[in-house]
């Protein structure tokens, strides 16, 4: 029996702070009391005296790139990554080559992540116009949700076909995650655009296109479907602030039927970022305003907006140089996210006990993740110890993504992830790492 007992930190749970012993035996929290004494010299003891221990981070949204785009990324380089962020569980989408858009499609990604993966993982199955009856057959127990493209991204799996997608709405009790930008009006924008500039169009023009109008008029679309449906609905990547309208905080979230996800580059970076990092930082949807960043943290503190995630999308650095109609939309961020919210709450736009709500407590909620996201008793050891009294600046020898470049690189942060524990398993440890622990995949209360 392995046993690990953490003792002198500072929990963060269920939005208290409060000082505790934490001990482990193999995969699961079995006491969580202060002063917890074991007489097996056998027992791994780690004190973290001045560190917060939280619960592992949950990401619901990133691109592993596995199979079929390895050049870019795997599942083990990006989740290698990820546990050295923080980050113990992740839920993948579904645009990959080939797409996950039938069962055995779907079971072949399990079956590589089951080898390979540093983190606990799912996926979610792609839907598209055609295949109704494949997408029937997903298990809601040990698949995370349905993903739907309601505009283009990386991969063409864009649903357009109304009655396919009313259809589906209506056919299945699972949850049903959205990519939303109107098609139409983001290619009107695009040839005006073309007309101009041809393809050497300024980045700076990237959200005139793909612009607040697309984003509210797909949102609110799907929003509305989903209130004649019934159905599960989960809007990733919000950009705008206009948008943040659309949803309600006014019930728990246990009983909200409609939800929506914030990512990292939408909370740090506005259009002013644009002339320093250029296509490093062309996302879809866009980085926008000033103004809908403050509307976006304000939507976020207020609980319009539940979680907090990366959408980590790597793309080599020869393709983001590309001209703007060439290049990929998408960044690396799974490596550097808690690092850049834990900077956050330093600049006092967030408490730690609210990031820890929106990271780990409300993916848990919202995905029914079975015994995850909490400190517990129970629950399984996915854990994090956090410094934040250190410096670090990102530098390009630091970084673990398989396509070697952050749109951190630079940017100081005064935090440090030191260990990262996996069902149990001490992964990462202040820069190294157990290779031979593999995570486990991810089941759900449904």
């Amino acid at each position: 029996m392995s046993r690990i007992l953490i003792v002198n930190a500072q929990l963060i749970n269920e939005n208290t702070i409060f000082t505790s012993d934490v001990l482990i035996e193999n995969s699961f929290i079995v006491k969580i009391q202060k002063d917890i004494q074991i007489e097996d010299k056998k027992t791994q003891i780690i004190d973290a005296k001045g560190m917060y221990l939280l619960p592992g981070i949950i990401d619901d949204q990133v691109h592993f790139r596995e199979p079929g785009l390895t050049h870019k990324a795997t599942i083990a380089s990006e989740s290698k990554a990820a546990v050295a962020g923080g980050i113990t569980s992740f839920i993948e989408m579904p645009n990959t080559v080939p797409q996950a858009t039938t069962q055995q499609l779907l079971q072949d990604k399990f079956d590589i992540a089951s080898e390979s993966s540093y983190a606990n993982y799912s996926f979610m199955f792609g839907g598209t116009n055609d295949n109704l009856e494949e997408l029937l057959k997903t298990n809601p127990k040990d698949v995370a949700a349905i993903k739907l493209f309601l505009g283009s991204s990386t991969g063409n799996m864009l649903v357009d076909n109304e009655k396919t997608l009313e259809k589906i709405f209506l056919s299945t009790d699972m949850l049903i995650a959205v990519h939303c930008e109107d098609e139409g009006t983001i290619q009107k924008n695009l040839t005006k655009a073309k007309a101009k500039y041809g393809d050497a169009i300024p980045i700076e023009e990237h959200p005139k296109i793909r612009s607040e109008e697309a984003c509210y008029i797909s949102s609110s679309k799907a929003i509305a479907l989903a209130k004649k449906t019934g159905a599960r609905l989960h809007v990733f990547h919000l950009s705008t602030a206009k948008e943040t309208a659309l949803f309600r905080n006014d019930i728990p979230l246990e009983e909200k039927r409609i939800t929506a996800e914030v990512c990292i580059h939408h909370l740090w970076f506005d259009d002013s970022y644009y002339q320093e990092k250029g296509t490093l930082i062309k996302w879809n949807p866009a980085v926008k305003t000033k103004q809908d960043n403050e509307g976006l943290w304000k939507a976020l503190i207020d609980n319009r907006i539940d979680v907090i995630a990366t959408d980590h999308a790597p793309h080599t650095l020869e393709e983001k140089a590309q001209v703007y109609t060439k290049a990929p939309s998408g960044g690396p961020l799974v490596q550097h996210a808690l690092l850049a919210m834990l900077e956050k709450v330093r600049e006092g736009k967030i408490s730690l006990e609210k990031m820890v709500e929106k990271m780990c407590h409300n993916p848990a909620i919202l995905f029914k993740i079975e015994k995850r996201g909490y400190l517990k008793e129970g629950y399984f050891a996915d854990l994090i110890i956090v410094n934040t009294n250190t410096s670090q600046e990102i530098k390009k020898d630091t970084i673990l993504y398989k396509c070697g470049w952050s749109p951190f690189e630079g940017t100081t942060f005064h935090s440090e992830i030191t260990h990262t524990f996996v069902n149990g398993n001490l992964i990462y440890c202040k820069g190294e790492f157990n290779n031979k622990i593999k995570g486990k995949r991810l089941t759900f209360n449904r």
